[in-house]
């Protein structure tokens, strides 16, 4: 049997980065290359003016397979429901995110009606310490350089765009066949505020980094249930 037949026997999992990060968060999750074959997305500038769910769309053309399975992290997990929306997928698995506006923080919601996350000095793309507070919810102060690598999308644009989305998204209430993985400790999306999901101990919002192991033992499983 060839290569190519077997891989369209497998399942394709496709995997979308957090806000301003890029597919190296996912360079120690492995799957089982018997079963799974992975693809890596990755973010794109977007077009001046373009809706949350017209990016959705345009990022659906990157998906290659049918009933593929979708996992996005942070606000990555955000759209991969939005691309659900417009193709068909064997499952979505969100990991340190929400399914629905509910979910998200007060803080969130109070930015949402103030205009407050207007005045956060985007501009300060390049701070690659303010960046990981945005995108990972965490002061970095040691290992610097391995941020720089994780969070490689430094354009004040996207950046507005995405947190403007964020507090402004219209989903309100979870969508079917949507799993949900998220950290005890996650302090981008507290798991006060977090519905039915699969907890993980002592996991924050970089759980995907640094707990890697724990995903590695379990996704199979999570995938295929």
């Amino acid at each position: 049997m060839s290569n190519s037949i077997k891989d369209q026997q497998k399942l394709h999992v496709y995997f979308m980065p957090g806000m301003a990060a890029n597919p190296s968060i996912f360079e120690n999750i492995c799957l089982p290359d018997d079963t799974f074959v992975i693809h890596y997305l990755d973010w794109i500038i977007p077009d001046k003016g373009i809706s949350l769910e017209d990016y959705a769309l345009k990022m659906c053309s990157y998906i290659k397979h049918n009933n593929a399975v979708l996992v996005g992290v942070s606000f990555g997990g955000i759209l991969v429901q939005e691309m659900s929306k417009h193709i068909q997928v064997r499952k979505v698995i969100i990991i340190s995110s929400v399914k629905d506006n509910t979910e998200l923080p007060k803080r969130m919601i109070f930015a949402k009606y103030t205009n407050m996350h207007k005045l956060l000095p985007t501009g300060l793309v390049n701070n690659v310490e303010l960046l990981a507070k945005y995108a990972f919810g965490e002061t970095v102060t040691k290992r610097l350089a391995l941020y720089e690598q994780y969070l490689s999308i430094r354009d004040k644009y996207y950046l507005d765009w995405s947190i403007h989305n964020i507090v402004n998204w219209k989903q309100s209430r979870p969508m079917k066949n949507t799993i949900h993985i998220h950290g005890e400790k996650d302090p981008v999306f507290p798991i006060g505020h977090i519905k039915n999901c699969i907890s993980v101990k002592n996991g924050t919002h970089t759980m995907i980094i640094h707990r890697f192991r724990w995903f590695n033992e379990h996704l199979p499983t999570i995938i295929l249930q």
